[in-house]
């Protein structure tokens, strides 16, 4: 946390005025700086007698901007370092957001002028201020800076404390929408940070309800958004899109039908479904710029993949050949592209033409995927307690079969003597 530590006699509020307010008149000449400076000043130490630190902060940073591109970036952070401890004297939570609110605004609106510093300056901000709230405002006005002033490397690290963060915040659904598609903003400026990007854009499709009928309108192009960026990336073959209220209405929307019918193709069929879809609608993956090459390649890794998920385990190699439209010779090479991708665990019997898998990813993890995890899941539990019993069994006759041996042998040791 910043501490202020005075170097003279004068106020340094008062100091950080008088030094932005010559500053900023230094070109206009003695006799027109000179009244404007004194203004300025005057005003600041009635702010500062009265008390008013709102005021005060309000004509602090309105200086301090028009300056800051004149100035050492050590004396921009100086000055913002005396300008953001005025949240300290701050007691009504009413005032405090209201200067939380001018200063961050104040700091964000010239992204492309010291953009890494002003962005210090909000997380200083930030460090010392106690109300939830106003750390929460600060974080977005860090958000949209990173952003604009393209300093995003800076920022991405924060984003995995969000669940701690939000907890401390507690802020309400709206704010949660606007944190999570900020975050999902950010993480597109970088092409390395797709699968992130894509999680948060999730997590805001995900505050919708079937309820919400306004905001699911308002969640339309961002539900697109989602399914294109997911149908677009070579390395990601799960999401959860599918059953969000957000993503389901574009299933009926004339415009958009198109866009959830190939979800659903990715999610949930092979690669002849694509196939028949892409033939149909060429013009339309052209526009969102999708590459039928990129498609046809995950689609066959998908469709493997719900070959895969076959509650017998083996796949023929013809039934591989078949549903992905390859060679013989293709086949296994598609297996390894699997295994690479983490997609399925298997071996390869190529003496009888099989592949016997131990272990496939879910396309998807709704209702379907839960209660299969629970039938297995009881399946492993009744098996276990059937072993159990079967110790316990064989340990009471193994005990028994002892104890009569060694009645016999005392017995017998009795008729010797």
């Amino acid at each position: 946390m910043t501490t202020i530590v005075p170097t003279s006699e004068e106020d340094p509020f008062l100091a950080v005025v008088r030094f932005t307010s010559q500053l900023a008149w230094a070109d206009a000449g003695p006799e027109a700086a000179e009244p404007e400076i004194t203004r300025l000043c005057k005003e600041a130490e009635e702010s500062i007698g009265a008390g008013k630190s709102l005021e005060l902060a309000t004509l602090m940073v309105t200086s301090a901007e028009l300056v800051s591109s004149k100035i050492s970036e050590k004396d921009l952070e100086c000055t913002y370092t005396i300008i953001c401890s005025l949240v300290k004297n701050v007691k009504s939570p009413e005032e405090l957001l209201e200067m939380v609110k001018v200063i961050s605004s104040k700091v964000a609106q010239q992204p492309s002028d010291k953009a890494s510093l002003r962005l210090k300056i909000l997380f200083n901000l930030y460090n010392l201020l106690d109300h939830p709230y106003a750390r929460f405002q600060v974080y977005m006005k860090a958000l949209t800076l990173a952003v604009d002033g393209k300093v995003t490397e800076y920022i991405v690290s924060s984003f995995k404390k969000i669940d701690n963060f939000l907890k401390e915040w507690n802020i309400d659904i709206k704010d949660q929408r606007e944190l999570f598609l900020a975050i999902a903003n950010v993480l597109r400026e970088n092409k390395s940070l797709v699968k992130e990007s894509l999680t948060f854009l999730t997590k805001y499709l995900a505050t919708f309800s079937n309820e919400d009928g306004q905001g699911l309108d308002e969640a339309k192009e961002e539900a697109v958004r989602a399914v294109i960026e997911f149908v677009k990336a070579s390395s990601i073959f799960q999401c959860d899109l599918l059953d969000l209220p957000a993503v389901a209405q574009l299933e009926k929307d004339a415009k958009y039908a198109a866009v959830y019918q190939l979800l659903k193709i990715f999610l949930t069929q092979r690669l002849n479904a694509y196939t028949e879809f892409q033939i149909a609608n060429s013009d339309f993956l052209q526009s969102y710029g999708l590459v039928d090459e990129d498609c046809l390649t995950k689609m066959r890794l998908l469709s493997l993949v719900d070959l895969a998920s076959d509650e017998s385990g083996k796949i023929p190699y013809a039934s591989i050949k078949d549903t992905l439209e390859v060679n013989e010779e293709e086949v296994e090479l598609w297996i390894v592209r699997a295994i690479t991708a983490k997609l399925i665990d298997c071996k390869m019997d190529q003496m009888n033409q099989v592949v016997i898998v131990s272990r496939c990813s879910e396309r998807e993890f709704g209702t379907k995927q839960w209660q299969s995890l629970r039938t297995k899941l009881a399946t492993w539990r009744d098996n276990i307690s059937n072993i159990i019993t079967t110790i316990e069994s064989n340990k009471v006759t193994e005990e028994g079969s002892q104890a009569s041996s060694s009645s016999a042998v005392a017995i017998q040791g009795l008729t010797v003597r």
